[in-house]
């Protein structure tokens, strides 16, 4: 916590307020030290901090709001709507940041998106690495139709992936952009894609251990 604190005010000293920033705690603190970060990191004006609390925790959200007024952004971890609605209700997060897969498509997503208008809650649709082309692209087809829409996370497609998954949305200038083929535009080349079989390994990232040796949250 508090190297991360220090790496923020040293990348907020060199490049000033022209760059926006982002922290992920990927709920590794206790609640109470997670309150404690959101007061400490407030003057550094983050774009959003994102995944402060896991879910079994969101309750803290409202001391949170009591302590700083960093945009809070959410959900990576949802799955159902009664994890996210009351804090969209409540005015207790400014950003939803579920995986759209996880919480059951495109029609659970548009719902939450609509309930997030309503109370002024932005999106900001989990898009890391391990989303498929597929996934980015009903992303930003769902960016589009939102008027609530935030910012969009975006891991980028290397040349393999663009040649198995033809139509994939690309980036320009900042911008996220999709194909205008019918649907979501994402096709996929089965024959190409044998030649790219999974590897079966332990994603090390996931397998965060405390000093003792005890698992921690990845």
């Amino acid at each position: 916590m508090r190297a991360t604190l220090a790496a923020l005010e040293h990348v907020r000293g060199v490049f000033g307020d022209g760059v926006e920033l982002i922290h992920d705690v990927h709920e590794r603190l206790p609640p109470a030290l997670a309150v404690d970060f959101a007061k400490e990191v407030e003057p550094l004006h983050l774009f959003f901090l994102e995944d402060l609390l896991p879910p079994e925790h969101v309750a803290w959200f409202a001391n949170v709001r009591q302590v700083c007024t960093t945009p809070l952004a959410m959900g990576e971890l949802f799955i159902a709507p009664m994890e996210w609605t009351p804090l969209v209700t409540g005015r207790l997060i400014d950003f939803l940041r579920m995986h759209i897969s996880a919480i059951g498509g495109l029609t659970p997503a548009r719902k939450a998106a609509i309930l997030g208008e309503i109370h002024g809650v932005r999106t900001a649709w989990h898009g890391p690495g391990d989303v498929s082309p597929v996934g980015h692209a009903i992303n930003v087809h769902l960016d589009l139709a939102s008027h609530n829409f935030g910012i969009q996370e975006w891991a980028g497609f290397n040349d393999a992936l663009q040649n198995v998954f033809p139509g994939c949305p690309e980036l320009r200038n900042g911008f996220a952009y999709v194909t205008h083929k019918p649907g979501h535009g994402v096709d996929i080349d089965e024959t190409l894609a044998a030649k790219f079989p999974c590897q079966h390994v332990t994603e090390t990232w996931t397998q965060s251990r405390l000093p003792d040796g005890s698992l921690a949250r990845p």
